[in-house]
């Protein structure tokens, strides 16, 4: 497990360390000069679940997040906004953008650790890596380790698993989840051993009948907790407390170095130990627990104070309600001072707890009034991220937007009581005024995910007129960006949770539909107005257990879907009756004709078209196809039938076009692999499209781009901008030459400007 150097396909070449990871930009050998882009978000401002924040304890103002598939960021107090650390992560380690655990040395400011795997399961073939910094996250190297993490993974908002020894810090500790136990390592990440002294790797499972290995997995050992007090500078800190995912027998602890540990007497059980903190003044360690290792779920939990000098414990739980225990925090500077979070209460809200006497006594975020009020102590600004409403606007208790939910993450400014930042599943709030909390006054939370983009992002689509970019998002529906520096218009009616497919008419732009799994309302949608508006269609097939993908006809009189579950289906009403598209197998991916009045469809290495509204399919001539693998294909604007497909597997995996409506496919030299293709404005003195794709080229995995119509390809992106992996969806803008925006997963809405 030597340390692994990043190259330029995302892991430094030999002799290249102090170099930035993937530094500079590079021509593919062939394919052309490599134009100038500049690389940045489609705002969405948030979107995903942060399991995870972390102060320095030695610098002020430094402080880092940790998502579960979209990376890691540092805040940027001038700006106000989280730097993204992970950007140069290439499509063939797309698992390191799951972040399991990060640590920032206490001793040396500018050195922070992540520990990086998305799934402990087959669905992540990589296995993780601890990567380290000496620049607070602008270069990186990397150890791979021999086992997976999961920062995707049930369980992932206990921790933090990582933790630098405050004294030595050469000494950091990793605990591995799937029995591979605690591990350590003494060269500050570059190797790592495990700890065979420890006796424990926890066996606990969230679903053990769960055949995935996704439920099934062994969460293992959770967090390690150093106590400074036994330990001073250049010698090794000998107390260090780790907590296991095994209920009875969920601590322990060493007090000579890590040499040996043992159970620690008296310690609770019938809980999981999802965090602790140990306040370094008073001697008192915090625990707080609960039955499940969420982040989703959590029926009851303790919490409990541990007096280190006496070993006495105390049980402070602030209620025995039906919820357990996750987010806990002290004061740094008023040590006596705690809080603690439900992990899960979906109804009506979390509920945040704060002690002023080491959880003697407690008051709450929020109290009950009369029936059905809540006293408050705080106000939420959801300014930045509207969307945090769902559109809804529930019945009195339950309120838009939450205080919180899955809040495992819950941070005091270790030099500022009145600074707290906690992370929600889907977005990071905070208060600079938290004391007020104590004297009677509003608490005053805003969203503070500037620059934070977690999201899984299934499809955009770029029309000529109106907006210039929709979306489909796992999770957060989908918006409409007129601009690129805010979030954007929610979708609604229907609302929403994921969007999976999105279609507007080729000739009557205006004219959009999208499909996906609804908060509320039905699964489909059609809007006359770009997306401004939308009317839920007044019915839908039987059956669907998924929004799938949908196509409408070029002059948006026609839509074929493709939902999951059932059968292919059109409508020639805008969804008031459906009936069976005939020839075609469930499942097939649908798409419209730009120009003419075609439909076409793609399942299994046939190719079909319909020129009948969607009513018939047949199988076309074509052949070569792949039969295999993921495939996304897209009609080319202004040309009737032109249509491109990339995907496929093994030798059939690459890109074909077609100019006679599918009836024949010629393969696209120069591209190795290829999954995705988009289409933009065509150069100047050019006449077709610019066309790109997600795609391999010579042995190079990037962001492609032709003007010839595929004859000459170039990398438009660099090393420090891939975003793991970019397949799922990519299209240009047809009003600004040069401009792609690629969907990432974890990452969100990438939007690439050339520079030409």
């Amino acid at each position: 497990m030597r340390d692994t150097p990043i190259s330029r396909r995302g892991l430094l070449a030999a002799g290249m360390a102090g170099a930035a990871a993937g530094a500079g930009a590079f021509a593919v050998p062939g394919l052309g000069a490599q134009p100038g882009y500049t690389w940045r978000n489609v705002e969405i401002v948030g979107g995903g679940f942060v399991p995870g924040i972390v102060f320095n304890q030695s610098e002020p103002g430094l402080v880092y997040a940790r998502t579960d598939i979209g990376g890691a960021y540092r805040w940027h107090q001038p700006t106000g906004r989280w730097i993204p650390l992970l950007d140069w992560v290439g499509w063939d380690r797309w698992g390191w953008t799951g972040v399991a655990s990060l640590a920032t040395d206490a001793a040396d400011p500018d050195r922070v650790y992540v520990a990086v795997g998305t799934y402990t399961n087959d669905w992540d073939p990589g296995t993780g890596a601890v990567l380290r910094s000496r620049d607070r996250g602008r270069t990186w190297k990397a150890a791979p380790l021999p086992f997976k993490l999961g920062g995707n993974m049930p369980g992932r908002g206990m921790g933090e698993r990582l933790a630098v020894d405050p004294h030595r810090n050469e000494i950091l500790y990793l605990g591995a989840p799937s029995g591979h136990g605690l591990w350590r390592s003494t060269d500050q990440a570059q190797t790592w051993a495990k700890v065979d002294s420890f006796p424990n790797p926890g066996d606990y499972r969230a679903d053990p009948n769960d055949t995935s290995g996704y439920s099934n997995d062994l969460q293992g050992v959770l967090w390690v907790v150093f106590d400074p007090r036994t330990g001073r500078r250049r010698r090794t800190t000998q107390t260090l407390y780790v907590g296991v995912a095994d209920k009875a027998d969920p601590l322990y602890r060493s007090t000579d170095g890590g040499a040996t540990w043992a159970p620690v007497p008296g310690t609770p059980t019938g809980y999981l130990p999802h965090k602790a903190v140990l306040d370094h003044s008073g001697g008192c360690l915090y625990l707080a627990t609960s039955d499940t290792g969420g982040p989703y779920d959590g029926g009851g939990g303790q919490v409990w104070r541990l007096d280190t000098a006496t070993g006495a414990w105390t049980d402070i739980t602030p209620e025995a309600s039906g919820w357990g225990y996750s987010g806990l925090t002290v004061d740094r500077q008023h040590p006596d001072t705690i809080m603690v979070a439900t992990q899960i209460a979906w109804w009506p809200d979390v509920v945040f707890f704060r002690s002023t006497d080491r959880g003697a006594t407690w008051t709450r975020a929020w109290d009950w009034g009369a029936w059905p009020d809540r006293s408050k102590r705080y106000d939420i600004d959801i300014t930045d991220a509207p969307w945090l409403t769902w559109n809804q606007t529930p019945a009195p208790p339950e309120e838009a937007p939450k205080l919180g939910w899955m809040t495992e993450s819950l941070e005091i400014d270790p030099f500022d009581s009145d600074r707290l930042l906690y992370g929600t599943g889907a977005t990071i709030y905070g208060t600079g005024n938290l004391t007020d909390w104590d004297t009677g006054g509003t608490v005053h939370i805003e969203v503070t995910a500037r620059g934070l983009e977690e999201t899984a992002v299934l499809d955009l689509i770029s029309p000529p007129t109106g907006a210039h970019l929709l979306s489909a998002v796992g999770d957060v529906g989908g918006f409409v960006h007129h601009d690129f520096a805010n979030p954007g218009l929610m979708y609604a009616d229907p609302t929403h949770g994921s969007t999976t497919g999105l279609d507007f008419a080729g000739q009557a732009p205006s004219t959009v539909v999208r499909v996906g799994n609804p908060v509320s309302g039905t699964r489909l949608g059609v809007s006359a107005d770009g997306g401004a508006t939308w009317t839920p269609a007044a019915t839908q097939p039987d059956g669907i257990s998924g929004g799938g993908r949908v196509a409408v006809s070029a002059d948006g009189t026609r839509i074929v879907w493709s939902p999951d579950g059932t059968g292919v289906v059109y409508s020639a009403d805008g969804g008031a009756a459906w009936l069976p598209a005939a020839g075609l197998p469930a499942g097939a991916g649908v798409e419209s004709d730009r120009v003419q009045g075609t439909f076409y469809a793609f399942s299994g290495g046939v190719f079909y078209a319909s020129t009948d509204g969607g009513a018939t399919f047949t199988a076309t001539a074509a052949t070569g196809l792949p039969t295999e693998g993921d495939v996304r294909f897209k009609a080319v604007p202004g040309l009737p039938g032109h249509v491109w497909l990339a995907g496929g597997k093994g030798t059939a995996y690459g890109m074909w076009r077609s100019v006679d409506a599918g009836a024949s496919f010629t393969r696209v030299a120069g591209l190795q692999e290829a999954d995705n293709v988009g289409f933009g404005k065509a150069a100047p003195g050019r006449a077709y499209p610019a066309v790109y794709t997600s795609a391999k080229a010579r042995g190079v995995r990037g962001v492609y781009r032709s003007v010839d119509g595929g004859a000459h390809w170039v990398r438009v992106n660099d090393d420090r901008h891939q975003y793991g992996w970019t397949g799922a969806a990519i299209t240009g803008d047809p009003r600004v030459f040069g401009r792609v925006y690629v969907g990432t997963n974890g990452r969100g809405i990438i939007v690439g400007d050339t520079c030409e």
